[in-house]
Parts: C-alpha cells; structure tokens; sequence
C-alpha cells in the first residue's frame, strides 16, 4: 500500500480515537485515560497537544505485559505496530490502541533482544535495532528473523568497538522515498566530544541495504537521542532526553536538517574540529512547557504529564501540521506509566 493511503488510513482512525480512547481496554484503569481534547493544547508556537491516553499502562495482553514500549511505526494496512524492549513486537488497534496482536522477538541464537527502532518496510519487513551489539535486523510480520544489516565496528559496543554500553542505536527511520535508512546513535562514542552522537545512514541497492553517509548530531548537555524520525520533505524530527533522580525527565523535540551536514563516516574522532559541520537543529518545544491537561505522575515530574518518553512516529497530517504520537516506555517499573501522546507539529 502507497505512504499516502496508509497514512490516510491510520488517520481516520486516530480521528475517531477522540471520542474512543477513553474507553481503554478492558482491565485498564479509566480513571488514567484522558480521551478528550483539553481546551489549552500549546506547547510552544511549533506544536500542540491533543490530548493523551494512559489506557495501556500496566495491562495485559495474551499473557504478555503491554508496556516497555520503544518504538512505533504505521503498518502497511493502517494499523500501529509498537516494539518492546522486552522482545515484542506488539499489533495496536489505531482506534482505540488495544493490542490485537503480539509475536516474540530473538536473535540468530534465539535469545531476546533490546529491541530499541523500529521501522515497516514497503515489503512489510520490520527492521528492528538493537542496542546490545548494536544491530538492525530484518524480521517478517510473524517475527520470524529474515537477516541483518552490516554496522561499522566504531559503532559497536566496547570492546569491539567505539560505543557505550545502552547508548547505541535508539531511534530508526525510513526518508521519503524509502532508499536511506538512517539510524540514530543515543550517546556519543569513546573519544567523541559529550553529546555529540553519530546519525548511521544505509542506502538500498537493489534488494538490500549497505552502509552509507554518517553524520554528526549535537545533542543538548545532559541529553541522548531516544528516537529520530523522517519529515514527508526529508528533515528528521529528532527526540531529546533525559533524567535526573528526584527532579524527574527532560524531553525536547527538535527539527533537524541533515542535507547540508558533512559525512563523518571517516572522521575518527568528533571533538568540534572545522570542517566538520553538524546537522543544523531548531527547537520546537521543551515538552515541560506542554498543558498538563489532568495528568499525574507516579514520581517526582517538572510537569506530571512527562514520563520517559521513548518512541514517535509520525501518522498523517492535520490542518497544516503534522499528526505526529509519541510513546513512553515505562520500563515495567511501578512508579512509570505508558503514555500516549497526540502531538500536532509544525515544521
């Protein structure tokens, strides 16, 4: 199915979500769904929200937990395709975001994953990364393992190479047109300045992907880069984030421009040296800024409506702006709650 007709799909279907969420699934809490849309909805001059929906938080589904989400994706038929990273790759109903589906994850070996991105091929293939190694790998609709992508050693973990341990590949994304793949690095590697993180790129030739262009993305201090997503025009909304003990999450969306940014595939070490120029970024709003609109938080929040906010996925288009839906990974932690929020943006 065209990008257009899924997107167009998946949007009537959020539509109807307005009026639908509250109702949840059936052993969610109703009073942590908050399906109306709240009369102060800015977050900034760039982007609003809708509303959100705790339904899911803490529930079940075929003897599965439903939460430790850390990506999304829109499936070819219009539906919500969710990855934990817990090694499941979850079915959502885009009206009322109830699973209708669930299938395990594992590697070559058949041991589970920290499955972090996630994006539907125009095939149907997922593409799954993983921050252990890290690796993307291409599974079917079933969960059943189709291959894996190559990744450059620098990229790996310690020892084998370059990378942190739980700071590789966050966020995954296809640019329009579907031949660049692009994944984001969450932390930056040993010798690499703090806070500049690598954006890996794969370029399709033929049926498969090889390595591409790699580029630099200087995150806020404090902050890594949980998820990254392709703009229909080929800029990337790029997620911020981070957490302090007893003060609670920092989350900030950004609008980024990778085309004019220098290929630092062969640039050993990133450290602000010239002639290397970074992707250019804009902020488009610090989400502690955003209507609280009712929420509440289990743990110490500059704003109760935060959580660790994990994965995004744009969805359509809504009078000018893009209908973009973010998701927080609850970790399966007691004081973490799994929120979904309806964002429009801007860009």
């Amino acid at each position: 199915m065209r990008l257009r007709t899924v997107l167009a799909t998946f949007t009537a279907g959020l539509a109807a979500a307005t009026s639908l969420a509250a109702a949840g699934p059936a052993n969610a809490n109703p009073q942590q769904n908050h399906g109306k849309r709240a009369a102060n909805t800015a977050c900034s001059p760039s982007v609003s929200l809708d509303r959100f929906s705790d339904a899911l938080d803490k529930t079940t589904y075929d003897g599965t937990f439903v939460g430790n989400f850390s990506a999304l994706a829109v499936d070819r038929d219009g539906s919500l395709a969710a990855v934990s990273d817990r090694s499941s790759l979850f079915r959502l109903d885009p009206r009322t975001l109830r699973p209708a589906g669930v299938v395990p994850l594992a590697d070559e070996n058949g041991a589970a994953l920290d499955s972090e991105g996630l994006v539907v091929d125009r095939d149907g293939t997922r593409l799954i990364t993983s921050e252990t190694e890290p690796s993307v790998r291409r599974y079917g609709p079933t969960g059943a393992l189709l291959g894996r992508l190559p990744v450059p050693d620098a990229l790996r973990v310690a020892p084998a190479g370059r990378a942190v341990p739980n700071g590789t590949f966050e966020g995954l994304t296809l640019l329009p047109g579907g031949r660049t793949l692009l994944a984001s690095m969450e932390y930056a590697l040993s010798g690499d300045s703090a806070g500049t993180v690598r954006f890996q790129t794969w370029t399709r030739r033929g049926g498969e992907f090889t390595l591409g262009a790699q580029y630099a993305y200087r995150a806020d201090a404090g902050l890594g880069v949980p998820e990254v997503q392709a703009t229909p025009d080929g800029r990337l909304l790029v997620l911020e984030r981070g957490f302090t003990a007893g003060v609670g999450n920092t989350v900030r969306l950004y609008l980024a421009d990778p085309r004019r940014a220098t290929d630092t595939s062969g640039v050993e070490n990133l450290t602000g040296q010239d002639g290397v120029r970074p992707i250019g970024k804009t902020l488009l709003a610090d989400l502690v800024t955003c209507p609280s609109q009712g929420a509440t938080a289990k743990q110490p929040q500059p704003n109760p409506l935060l959580d660790n906010i994990e994965g995004m996925v744009i969805t359509g288009r809504s009078k000018g702006a893009l209908k973009v839906l973010l998701v927080s990974d609850d970790n399966q932690n007691a004081v973490q709650t799994t929120r979904f929020y309806f964002l429009r943006v801007r860009v």
